[in-house]
């Protein structure tokens, strides 16, 4: 039977995969690098969204961030396939969905090679029709020119309509920061959110999420249940 989502965009980090070592140990050295202090993880957690340039600023100041780039981009390079997991149950939703004819894609602010590298890396590009992310297009995320844009690649109508969003589209973006709320907003598109990545079950709600679930494996069983 089809579910009432023709179309899934997911988010990568926090949402995907738990890739915040790589991150954290990527941005450590370059701070360290800056003669700055190494950042604690939950600092880095939450500077991450907005793209790397973003999350510098906020790390190593906005004066220094063409300076931090070279520096954060050689490392990451380097070591980018360290320490990147699947978060649980995300190969068996991706699967499941292929499975039921609902076309999937990633939707991030991290680099589109690197995004694609490391779907490619963990095996689930195969059950994935997309994966767009930063330098893939001019825009990040919030921007409703990128989802758009890749609505448009994947032949998903996410036109507007009189009805409820909830009801009125037939693509959802699941994601697990108030950037990825937005991002599907500005789109006219629900966003359903995890508590995996950078933010709580509080601060996903206050940012206006139409839905906040622990886990992938909570949203496979609502999904199974349409």
């Amino acid at each position: 039977m089809p579910l009432r989502f023709r179309t899934i965009l997911f988010d990568l980090d926090g949402t995907l995969v738990d890739h915040f070592a790589a991150i954290h140990r990527s941005h450590s050295h370059t701070m360290v690098r800056l003669g700055l202090p190494a950042p604690t993880l939950a600092r880095v957690r939450a500077a991450v969204g907005g793209g790397l340039e973003n999350a510098l600023a906020q790390l190593v100041g906005p004066a220094r961030v063409a300076e931090a780039l070279p520096i954060y981009r050689a490392y990451w390079d380097a070591t980018l396939l360290d320490d990147v997991v699947l978060l649980p149950g995300a190969r068996e939703l991706l699967a499941a969905l292929r499975a039921r004819g609902v076309r999937t894609a990633v939707l991030t602010n991290k680099l589109g090679s690197s995004a694609r590298l490391i779907c490619e890396h963990l095996a689930i590009a195969p059950l994935l029709d997309a994966v767009v992310g930063a330098a893939d297009t001019a825009w990040l995320k919030p921007a409703p020119a990128l989802t758009r844009h890749v609505l448009a690649q994947l032949a998903a109508d996410a036109a507007a309509s009189p009805e409820p969003v909830e009801r009125a589209n037939d693509t959802l973006l699941v994601g697990d920061s108030p950037y990825d709320v937005q991002t599907a907003h500005q789109a006219g598109l629900p966003c359903w959110c995890v508590t995996t990545g950078t933010h709580t079950a509080e601060q996903l709600r206050a940012a206006g999420a139409d839905a906040v679930y622990a886990n992938l494996n909570e949203i496979a069983g609502v999904l199974a249940s349409d």
